[in-house]
């Protein structure tokens, strides 16, 4: 599989991500506990939700779209694929040295719904690497 068609695939995932994300408030009971912050907290947060939300959409819908530019070899392209992968793979760092877990809601499709996550975190991670890989001209 070339590598356009990864990062297309991926355009794919993303989006799934950011539609998924859209039960993370209720799964985790976020009315509750955003409620107990001081109003300009609480805006801060719903900021940077948005901001994050949007970002996953921007991602996804940039890599459908134009995979063939964000493997061309051009600057851009290798840039805008380093930053992907920096993004997914920090997500992935974040999600094992920093989330407190031990108030995670339990159950089956709990464990299975982060193990999809986490693993389409790490393949977003690898895919936009090899293409930031490639843009350098690292692969030959």
């Amino acid at each position: 599989m070339e590598i356009e068609e990864l990062i297309f695939i991926a355009g794919f995932g993303q989006l799934a991500i950011a539609i998924g994300s859209l039960a993370i408030p209720a799964t985790l009971n976020w009315a509750n506990d955003v409620a107990q912050l001081r109003p300009l907290t609480r805006q801060v947060f719903w900021t940077y939700a948005a901001y994050i939300w949007t970002t996953n959409i921007f991602f996804g819908i940039i890599s459908i779209s134009f995979p063939m530019e964000l493997t061309s070899g051009g600057n851009i392209a290798m840039a805008l694929s380093l930053f992907i992968a920096v993004y997914w793979g920090a997500r992935v760092v974040i999600q094992f040295t920093y989330f407190d877990r031990s108030d995670a809601p339990s159950g089956m499709k709990y464990t299975l719904a982060e193990i999809l996550l986490v693993t389409t975190f790490i393949f977003l991670t690898i895919i936009y690497s090899y293409s930031a890989w490639n843009n350098l001209g690292m692969s030959s």
